[in-house]
């Protein structure tokens, strides 16, 4: 499916470039472990890790309801972005058969998406959707056990879903 030029929209031109081709989220992008980075999880207390997604999502939401005016290219785009994070979930419940990580490089942008006032800026950050996955990290500590944590995850997946009034 394509969304190039989507709904007569120039600010939809070239769309399927940034990740490929019937590639819309990335989720077929070639992953490359970078093993000269060795990085093991830590322990941080709930409230910090919903606080900093909390941010980061009122960011997406800011950055989607400012710099695009379509409210159909504000649907298309931001639906793109979940769908992302609808892949991370697959990863984290190792039903993806892919590997649980980041993009190191692409992570690193995240002080060139705005100015020193909090402004969003609109710099080419100088990277496509389909390089997401060529320096990818794999953090290692985590309480994985092949024999438990299938079903295991596989509960508190199902809790959290009905908690977010999602279907499973």
């Amino acid at each position: 499916m394509s969304f190039d030029n989507y709904g007569g929209y120039g600010t939809m031109s070239n769309f399927d470039n940034f990740y490929g081709s019937d590639n819309y989220s990335g989720y077929h992008n070639n992953i490359v472990v970078d093993q000269s980075k060795e990085v093991v999880c830590h322990s941080q207390t709930v409230e910090i890790i919903q606080q900093q997604l909390a941010v980061l999502r009122e960011y997406a939401k800011k950055i989607v309801t400012e710099q695009i005016c379509e409210v159909e290219v504000q649907t298309v785009v931001f639906t793109q972005f979940v769908s992302g994070f609808h892949d991370f979930s697959s990863d984290l419940t190792r039903s993806s058969g892919r590997s649980v990580g980041y993009d190191d490089s692409i992570a690193s942008h995240i002080g060139s998406i705005h100015d020193s006032s909090g402004e969003l800026t609109s710099n080419d950050l100088g990277f496509e959707g389909s390089s997401i996955g060529s320096n990818y990290v794999e953090p290692s500590g985590n309480n994985w056990n092949s024999a438990s944590s299938p079903s295991s995850v596989g509960s508190a997946y199902s809790l959290a879903q009905s908690a977010g009034g999602l279907s499973s």
